[in-house]
């Protein structure tokens, strides 16, 4: 095989018979029927390269989020957006949390990474020791999840402003990904300071609200123009692709469908936690829609056996075998999985 096998994230269910994935936190409602019918409507087009510039998209995301049509970078995922800024920034010294998501260090393969260790007892919540850490350790670049991956949980709006405001300061590039925001049912975007704070950048992806994990989309925004210029000659040409495009166009307008996942998520999160804990594991809190709780370290391939598939988060900085997170899922799929994990504390306790 000539391709790099070493995938650390969820998602990866074709290598077996994986009949339930809750390792992607993507919508638990899948895709909105508008943006299958956009796509559907964008195949007569495809004999055409795509607009190299996202013209019509850029200027829609703007006006959605109150933006100027400038201030807007569009990529193939969030992902590629990580990567493009890594490569456009070049950071010496680049600053995360542990645990969060693993892609914002993986690039940087010359800097020295600082990282703030949240505590289990403190169920993983980033306090004002970010902002002592950052006075100490002066990066150059700050990572910053809300909600954070793995955990769930938000960062306080108030810490977020001020680390923002610290970061201007001292002239510090701050990347805050927001990908699960719209997903979340407490936090605040700052996406109002990014006119007047240059050195941040905001990351956001239709992929998880929009349930477009394999149409790869995502979007950042900066007031900064000649980072998003040089962020820009990182990637390939035409690499949004017409279908991209058009699905995040129609997706723009699917406020009525986020709202009632937001409803959704809220209630069945809260079942998953109750029926987990029932179980005898430590659940975490979460205003996401995926929770990370710690049970048995062999509980992976024990689900894996019953069609399964969960998120074991042993190789995220901070935290150890026994952790792994689960995507909030449709009502019925939500008790599959407690079912399973029911059958399978039962056989543990016969032996």
């Amino acid at each position: 095989m000539l391709y790099n096998t070493e995938n650390p994230h969820g998602g990866d269910v074709y290598g077996g018979s994986v009949m339930l994935d809750f390792s992607a936190n993507t919508n638990p409602f899948g895709m909105p029927e508008g943006v299958k019918a956009a796509i559907r409507a964008s195949l007569d087009s495809l004999d055409r390269y795509p607009d190299p510039y996202c013209r019509r998209l850029v200027r829609a995301i703007a006006e959605h989020d109150g933006v100027k049509a400038e201030q807007v970078l569009v990529g193939a995922g969030a992902a590629e957006l990580i990567y493009s800024f890594a490569h456009a920034q070049r950071p010496q010294i680049a600053l995360e949390l542990a645990p969060t998501f693993s892609e914002y260090t993986l690039p940087l393969e010359n800097s020295r990474i600082v990282r703030l260790t949240l505590k289990e007892e403190n169920g993983f919540a980033v306090t004002k020791e970010l902002l002592e850490l950052i006075e100490s350790s002066l990066p150059d670049t700050v990572f910053l999840c809300s909600p954070n991956n793995p955990t769930g949980s938000v960062i306080d709006a108030e810490l977020l402003k001020k680390t923002a405001g610290l970061c201007r300061e001292k002239g510090i590039r701050l990347l805050l990904d927001e990908c699960f925001l719209d997903l979340s049912d407490a936090g605040e975007s700052l996406v109002s300071l990014v006119g007047s704070h240059p050195n941040l950048i905001i990351l956001k992806a239709f992929t998880k609200s929009y349930g477009m994990a394999g149409v790869r989309l995502g979007y950042v925004l900066c007031s900064d123009a000649s980072l998003l210029e040089r962020m820009a000659r990182t990637v390939q040409p035409w690499n949004v692709s017409t279908v991209a495009q058009s699905a995040g166009l129609a997706a723009l307008s699917e406020s009525t469908f986020l709202e009632k996942t937001l409803e959704h998520i809220k209630k069945e999160r809260r079942k998953l936690k109750e029926g987990i804990e029932r179980l005898g594991f430590t659940v975490f809190d979460s205003n996401a829609n995926f929770l990370l709780f710690k049970g048995w370290e062999d509980l992976e391939s024990a689900l894996i056996k019953k069609g399964i598939k969960i998120r074991n988060c042993s190789n995220f900085h901070g935290l150890s075998e026994g952790f792994y997170r689960i995507a909030v899922k449709l009502d019925y799929e939500n008790e599959m999985l407690l079912c399973a994990l029911r059958i399978i504390a039962e056989e543990k306790k016969n032996g």
